[in-house]
């Protein structure tokens, strides 16, 4: 099998669970981790034959695909601004209006040159905001915390990938308890679990069966739990008349969360839209 059939034939077995440009887009990722050639190197090179190895490997690729397995877990590997993170089924893919957080974060500290400062990501998963805040904030010290072990293992091993030194804490946010000898941050981001389980219904078999629960959904009795228990956290643990918290937030959540800030003492409570003009995220000061 060549280069250009194998490509053909993913693209053609994907088109009837994806849309065609799904279909192509998975293809090329796969495509390009099987060869290691880019676009234009396999259009070059299409006539290529696939060796033994890499037509099992083509093959153990399109049973995955097939069963719906998202191609990031397939190829256990995602891009996140500009970063190459590995991933599993112990943590979520990042997702581009997640980058728009971190965005948003280095917007609002770059300038400031200040090198003291510090960053807690809760719920930091594979570890995408916490090493994409130290690599573009080098100066700061970035504090990544979760309550599974095995996601902190898989940021870990990003963060050794990537080059980037950060501070891992294990604990549970629900948890007041444990967390209360943590020190006071300039910082706190979260993107924590916001789908309320009543959305489940309207989501692709690929999340559904494949990306953590845990991480993913909320109580559709308690929407803002984590919200809730991070902005309670904050109030000790953000630098008053400083510090900023920072949230990743349902579309549905654009009143909600900054009404439960404002009446916990916040203030100067922004609401940004993604791109897709949704509102995402929720960013505020603490007097």
């Amino acid at each position: 099998m060549t280069i250009s059939e194998a490509g053909k034939n993913l693209i053609a077995a994907l088109t009837g669970i994806y849309s065609q440009r799904e279909a192509v887009n998975i293809t090329a990722m796969a495509m390009e981790k099987l060869t290691g050639f880019s676009k234009s190197e396999r259009l070059v090179h299409k006539h290529l034959m696939l060796d033994l190895v890499q037509q099992n490997q083509f093959e153990d690729f399109r049973m995955q695909l097939l069963q719906q397995k998202p191609v990031q877990y397939v190829l256990n590997e995602a891009w996140f601004s500009g970063l190459l993170f590995y991933v599993d089924g112990s943590v979520l893919i990042p997702r581009p209006e997640t980058e728009e957080l971190v965005e948003t974060i280095v917007q609002d500290w770059a300038p400031s040159h200040n090198h003291n400062l510090s960053v807690l990501d809760i719920g930091t998963g594979s570890g995408c905001i916490a090493v994409s805040v130290k690599k573009k904030l080098q100066d700061a010290t970035v504090y990544a915390m979760d309550i599974s072990a095995d996601a902190l293992r898989i940021a870990e091993k990003n963060a050794l990938t990537n080059k980037a030194d950060i501070v891992l804490l294990q604990h549970d946010i629900l948890n007041f308890q444990s967390i209360e000898a943590l020190p006071v941050f300039d910082v706190i981001v979260s993107n924590p679990p916001y789908i309320l389980q009543q959305e489940s219904e309207e989501m692709h078999t690929n999340v559904l069966q494949f990306e953590p629960h845990l991480a993913l959904f909320v109580p559709d009795k308690d929407p803002l739990l984590f919200y809730k228990a991070i902005t309670d956290f904050s109030l000790q643990n953000l630098k008053r008349g400083k510090g900023k918290l920072y949230f990743e937030i349902n579309e549905l959540m654009g009143a909600a969360v900054p009404e439960m800030l404002t009446a916990k003492g916040f203030y100067d409570i922004q609401v940004k839209k993604d791109l897709q003009q949704k509102n995402r995220i929720v960013s505020a000061g603490l007097l």
